[in-house]
Order: C-alpha cells, then sequence, then structure tokens
C-alpha cells in the first residue's frame, strides 16, 4: 500500500499532464478531419472533386490498414530522413508531442470519418428530397436536417473511438513522450516491481475509462432525447 501511495502521484502527474491532453486535443483535430473528409467524401459534384476524393479516399485506406504503432515510428523517426529541396533540407523533424497528436489525430481521422459518412448515408433519401421541395440546398439541409440525426446516431461508435484513444496513447512511451505507461517503465526499471507498476497502470487506465464510459451514457440519453421510439 505505501508502495502505492508513493508512486501513484508520479503516475496520475504524467497521465493528466500527456495522456489526457494527447487524447482530447488528438480527437478534437482528428474530428475536424473526420467531418471534413466524411463530406468530400460523400459529395456529388464531379471534376476536380473526384481528385480530392481520391485523395481523401487513399488516405483513411491507408491509416486503416497500418498499425498505429508504425504510423508512430514514420511521422517521428521516419520524416527526418524525408528531404525535400527548398521546404525541408534537413528532413521533417518535429518533437514527440507534435508527432503524437498528428499521428494521433490523423489516425482518428480516418477511422472516425467512416463513422460519420456511414451515418448520413443511413438517413433516408426521402430526407433529402423532401428538404429540396420546401426549397433547401443540398447544403442546407445537411446542415439543419441530415447532419444533426447523423451525430445523433454517431455519439455511440465516436464515444467508443474516444476511449480506445485514451487507452492508445501509450503507445506514444515509443517516441519517448513521458505520459502514463512511459512512467510506469522508468519506476518499474528503477523499483524492479513491474507487476506492480503495470498492474497499477491498468487500473488508472479502467478509472479513466469507465468515466468515459459512463459520460457516453449520458450523451447518449441527452442526444436520443427526443428520438421517437
Amino acid at each position: 500500500m505505501h508502495n502505492i501511495l508513493q508512486y501513484l502521484p508520479q503516475l496520475l502527474g504524467a497521465a493528466f499532464k500527456y495522456t489526457l491532453p494527447i487524447a482530447i486535443i488528438s480527437f478534437v483535430i482528428g474530428m475536424i478531419i473526420a467531418l471534413i473528409t466524411a463530406l468530400i467524401r460523400i459529395s456529388n459534384k464531379r471534376g476536380f472533386v473526384l481528385v480530392i476524393k481520391a485523395i481523401f479516399r487513399f488516405y483513411v485506406w491507408i491509416f486503416r490498414t497500418t498499425p498505429l504503432l508504425v504510423q508512430l515510428f514514420i511521422v517521428y523517426f521516419g520524416l527526418p530522413y524525408l528531404k525535400i529541396a527548398g521546404i525541408a533540407p534537413d528532413g521533417i523533424k518535429l518533437a514527440p508531442f507534435t508527432a503524437g497528436i498528428l499521428t494521433f489525430s490523423l489516425n482518428t481521422g480516418a477511422y472516425c470519418s467512416e463513422i460519420i459518412r456511414a451515418a448520413i448515408i443511413a438517413i433516408p433519401k426521402g430526407q433529402w428530397e423532401a428538404a429540396a421541395t420546401i426549397g433547401m440546398t443540398r447544403r442546407q439541409a445537411l446542415q439543419r436536417i441530415i447532419l444533426p440525426q447523423a451525430l445523433r446516431t454517431s455519439v455511440p461508435p465516436l464515444a467508443n473511438s474516444f476511449i480506445s484513444l485514451v487507452k492508445d496513447t501509450s503507445l506514444a512511451a515509443s517516441i519517448t513522450i513521458i505520459e502514463l505507461f512511459e512512467v510506469s517503465q522508468q519506476i518499474a526499471a528503477a523499483n524492479f516491481q513491474p507487476l506492480l507498476m503495470y498492474s497499477l497502470v491498468a487500473i488508472i487506465y479502467a478509472v479513466f475509462c469507465t468515466v468515459l464510459t459512463f459520460i457516453q451514457g449520458y450523451l447518449e440519453k441527452v442526444t436520443s432525447r427526443y428520438t421517437i421510439a
């Protein structure tokens, strides 16, 4: 018990200084990327938009088909070797925190864009047609009718994505970010009690995710308040 009380402040300090901020910032940025990606991919416009759609489709494909750990290594360890004349002659070197935020945001954006896109597509086409009959443009219908419904049905999977992201931040230790798991590794190396330290970290993650699960349940109740059963 003494050991737990001794190391708990260090672990919680790392969690609140790095783990949670990384998760929150990455999720917010990822959601912006996801919304833009989803809207572009459902666009019915032709011409140059098709090229943009292809680029975003490739982005989603590459981030959904490669491991997050590999993505972190490419961004942090690989980009410094990508030398671009006139732009980055010495390679693209990012601070660990920046590299982590960038990678987690892009990864989250790719997965969440599919959640939002699927939710939008699931809205009956009759609602688009009804909006058009009363003079709404496609953009107005999207903003006033389609997106509010799609985002409401997206709450459970998006909340699950955020909970998963909180746990995935443990991978940031691989690029030297001193977050919760990295601190536990350092303490375990010093006190030779890996079972205690890793079990304590697991409990902290479990508490965080349990709290987030309760918040998710509350959000689901609020957003489904006016849903007709």
